[in-house]
């Protein structure tokens, strides 16, 4: 099966199973289990065993990103138990005035977070859920605005660990240039920021996602009656005496200082060959430092300073006792178990399909479809769009952006070359696009996890919701690469294609949104 069309099975599996069964975890693992049965030839007993070795890859892959996910659940427990959260979410309730005003603030926070994803969307979870909670704000909307802030802003911001990542798979003295000429070409992520601000102040919503906010809005009931969640509230946790606002900025500034500062250090020192700490320089300056970073083994180690602070700080000024500082580690830790286990599993998916090689080898299986494609003759103009669609569909059914990187771009490179001209620039842009909407939608994305766990929004509700809004800017994107091949094929400048580009996509952005307005005038008449 490995290097065939049945390496992408076992995501369809999971995938199909959580929509209909709204079983996250048995889906995942069922998933899973079809992968290692095809991985082995059929033999169930060794299909167990290279699904534990598996599980205990993945676990020894991403310590980091587990260490700082199980830190957020006692950053949220400790921001409870001293009625901080409480505190800012009244003080901000005073300054802003309306639902609307709440949801952007959602938004500006997110694009300010804007060096790693998991981060972003853990972080703004955390600081803005009481926020929106007070505006009546369904937990399905704040999750989707977490996503659309999260995964589409690193993809366009030139110091990022997803900048790195990209960078790394271009190579060469240009991968640098090269990413941050893709930004204007970049259509999936700056549709969905604009359309995410257009319809937040338009109040604008679609789907299942108006149902949710009309129940919200009406009953106070944020979660639509969808109250499995990746990761335990811990409102009924919160302590009775009055919090300050400073009780959570100071945390979280922390956080944010010492995640940023940690993500700089192994920049400058962390050996990726080695896998070690040296006294010698591995970047020239701060920028490149970001570019060479260890993200997750950064954010583990900053969160764990930040929280230490933190303690030391709440001990101090009596704002929470010893006591009660070390009940919030088990306690943090019990609260994240959940999302811990979604990702685990979805990480161990993604390696039963070898998104990367081995397994399953679904990147084969991709290189030689293309490789055909090619050898038939394709016109160069439609590669971009059909890029677009095979990152979109790898993506989805992987559920890992990264992993699709690592796919499709060493494809494009072997096609297209490595010079940067706007023909192979207008190409990655796509793949990039394509990989950022497919795990955008994909239910077994880590990134989609991560936004129900720090939104604490169910998660199936969250991709059903999301999906309206992230479908129409991926078709948008779709028909705007279409045009866009066809304008680049003809020799235009990288300038002139790149406005032509963006030009074309918020254009039909803009009818798309006009759609929207006349079928709510329409409703509205109806009664």
């Amino acid at each position: 099966m490995s290097g065939t069309f049945w390496a992408f099975l076992p995501a369809m599996v999971a995938i199909v199973l959580a929509l209909l069964t709204k079983k996250v975890y048995l889906s995942l693992f069922i998933g899973i289990f079809v992968g290692a049965v095809l991985f082995t030839g059929g033999n169930v007993v060794e299909a167990f065993y290279s699904i534990v070795m598996l599980i205990s890859e993945k676990l020894g892959e991403n310590g980091g990103i587990l260490v700082f996910l199980v830190v957020l659940g006692i950053f949220a427990v400790i921001l409870a138990k001293t009625g901080g959260t409480v505190a800012y979410g009244e003080w901000a309730a005073r300054r802003l005035k309306s639902k609307k005003g709440a949801a952007l603030s959602a938004f500006f926070l997110g694009v300010l977070i804007f060096v790693d994803d998991y981060f972003n969307c853990l972080t703004v979870g955390s600081v803005m859920r009481p926020v929106t909670d007070k505006f009546r704000i369904s937990r399905a909307k704040l999750a989707y605005i977490i996503d659309s802030t999260a995964a589409p802003v690193c993809i366009i911001a030139p110091i990022s660990s997803w900048a790195a990542a990209v960078s790394g798979f271009l190579e060469g003295d240009n991968a640098i240039l090269a990413f941050v000429m893709t930004i204007p070409f970049n259509l999936y992520a700056i549709l969905t920021l604009v359309g995410l601000v257009t319809f937040t102040c338009l109040g604008l919503d679609i789907g299942k996602m108006r149902k949710n906010e009309r129940l919200a809005d009406e009953t106070g009931d944020l979660l639509a009656g969808e109250y499995e969640l990746p990761s335990e509230d811990l409102k009924e946790s919160t302590s009775q005496k009055k919090g300050k606002v400073w009780h959570l900025i100071v945390p979280i500034v922390l956080l944010i200082v010492c995640c940023v500062l940690s993500m700089i250090y192994t920049g400058f020192y962390y050996n990726w060959d080695t896998g070690l700490f040296g006294s010698e320089l591995q970047s020239e300056n701060v920028i490149q430092a970001f570019s060479n970073c260890e993200a997750g083994l950064s954010l583990g180690v900053g969160s764990i300073v930040a929280l230490i602070i933190t303690f030391v700080i709440y001990i101090i000024t009596g704002a929470l006792s010893f006591k009660g500082c070390m009940d919030s580690l088990t306690e943090g830790f019990k609260s994240m178990v959940p999302a811990v286990l979604i990702l685990v599993f979805a990480w161990t998916l993604s390696g039963v399909m070898g998104a990367k090689g081995g397994y399953l080898d679904a990147k084969l299986f991709v290189q030689n479809e293309m490789s055909y494609l090619v050898e038939s003759g394709i016109a160069v103009a439609l590669i971009p769009c059909i890029f677009f669609l095979l990152a979109a569909l790898i993506s989805f059914a992987t559920g890992t952006s990264w992993g699709t990187f690592g796919i499709l771009i060493p494809v494009a490179i072997s096609i297209l070359g490595t010079a940067v001209v706007p023909t192979n620039i207008l190409a990655i842009s796509s793949i990039l696009a394509g990989s950022v909407f497919g795990d955008h939608v994909s239910p077994i994305s880590d990134t989609t996890i991560m936004a129900s766990s720090g939104a604490q929004c169910n998660h199936v509700d969250h991709v059903k919701t999301q999906l309206p809004y992230a479908l129409s800017m991926a078709m948008i994107s779709f028909v705007a690469y279409l045009i866009a091949g066809f304008v680049v094929a003809t020799g235009t400048s990288y300038l002139i294609s790149s406005l032509v580009t963006l030009g074309v996509g918020l254009l039909f952005l803009a009818a798309f949104t006009a759609v929207l307005l006349l079928l709510r005038r329409k409703r509205k008449l109806n009664g």
